[in-house]
């Protein structure tokens, strides 16, 4: 009889938690937030969050498009950030139900789309290189041209992302990782086609378990995976190529037709507490830009050099930016590379 009773009262909970519209559909990557601060979120928001996660801007974007509608939070990268505002698919923020916008760390003013702030709030920092088994690879110099060693066939991995894995070769011309320029775009692809001979496969997602598990022993990867993985594998050493890489920031974002813009409010403003910033950067191994949490993190973190770049790594790391119209091109020559043999 009591277990009759608690599950209609739970019954009763879950329908006047959906009459209250106390749901929030968060669209997000895998693995990128502390599942704790969800919880915390929901106890202290009297709600549930839903999770949805996507391994590329462009397949958010394209599942947007296609009509995927209900999500309250996004995560997009700059880049993409620019083309949702741009048509019209992104609601401005209200600052004054973000009153922890004050803990953004201003310095990574150079690399979000919108440092006022009005439509998007800066999420994590990620820096693209390159990680490898050091006791399965003897002599790894640190550049891009790894991914032409024939004796690491089928056991290296390039990211499946078009802007990452044609910017790293465009860096490893010597060209901007933004380049729109067709001649240079054409050598960028031919490259890309190279290594493709030499990889296992092109992957954005079971990568970092494929390294840690040494089923590969060399991957283009993102700097939190890798760390993530570091505490498994004592043998993975993660390096960003001499010639630069790509340093990128997630963003949240509120939909245009967000159900719940109110909650969404909330959300980013929980997220953009120091205590819970702290425990995504922990959770995560990616750098949450929140200044006032720093002081909470362990000295291991603060002290890495892949979450706080020294700054002559820096001045080789280039913003992906939306290039309108030109992004066909990079489309164009992904759909090339992928057909090649």
């Amino acid at each position: 009889m009591k277990k009759v009773i608690g599950l209609l009262v739970l019954s009763v909970m879950v329908i006047n938690c959906a009459k209250k519209g106390n749901v929030l559909h968060f669209y997000t990557w895998a693995d990128y937030v502390d599942p704790a601060m969800i919880d915390r979120f929901e106890e202290e928001n009297n709600c549930r969050v839903i999770e949805d996660t996507f391994d590329s801007n462009e397949a958010m974007y394209a599942k947007l498009k296609a009509g995927a509608a209900g999500y309250d939070v996004i995560v997009p990268s700059s880049y993409m950030v620019d083309i949702m505002k741009e048509q019209n698919m992104l609601s401005p923020l209200d600052p004054n139900k973000l009153p922890n916008l004050g803990n953004i760390d201003p310095a990574f003013a150079r690399i979000v789309s919108d440092p006022q702030m009005k439509y998007s709030v800066p999420w994590a920092v990620t820096v693209t290189g390159i990680a490898y088994l050091a006791n399965q690879i003897e002599k790894v110099e640190p550049t891009c041209s790894v991914f032409e060693r024939e004796d690491l066939r089928g056991r290296m991995t390039l990211l499946n992302d078009m802007r990452e894995t044609v910017g790293a070769a465009l860096k490893y011309l010597g060209y901007s990782i933004n380049s729109t320029d067709e001649q240079e775009l054409q050598q960028a692809r031919d490259v890309v086609i190279k290594w493709k001979q030499n990889i296992a496969k092109f992957e954005n997602e079971q990568y970092k378990i494929g390294l840690a598990s040494e089923e590969f022993y060399l991957v283009h990867g993102y700097s939190g995976d890798i760390l993530q993985v570091m505490s498994e594998n004592e043998h993975i050493t993660f390096f960003m190529p001499k010639e630069g890489g790509s340093v990128a920031m997630d963003e949240l974002v509120i939909p245009a037709n967000a159900p719940h813009p109110e909650l969404a409010h909330a959300f980013i403003n929980f997220m953009l507490q120091a205590d819970v910033a702290a425990k995504n950067t922990e959770f995560t191994s990616y750098l949450f830009p929140n200044i006032a949490s720093y002081k909470l993190l362990p000295p291991e973190l603060l002290s890495s050099p892949v979450l706080f770049p020294p700054e002559e790594a820096k001045t080789h790391l280039e913003v992906i930016q939306d290039l309108g119209e030109d992004n066909q091109k990079y489309t164009r020559i992904w759909d090339q590379i992928k057909a090649a043999e």
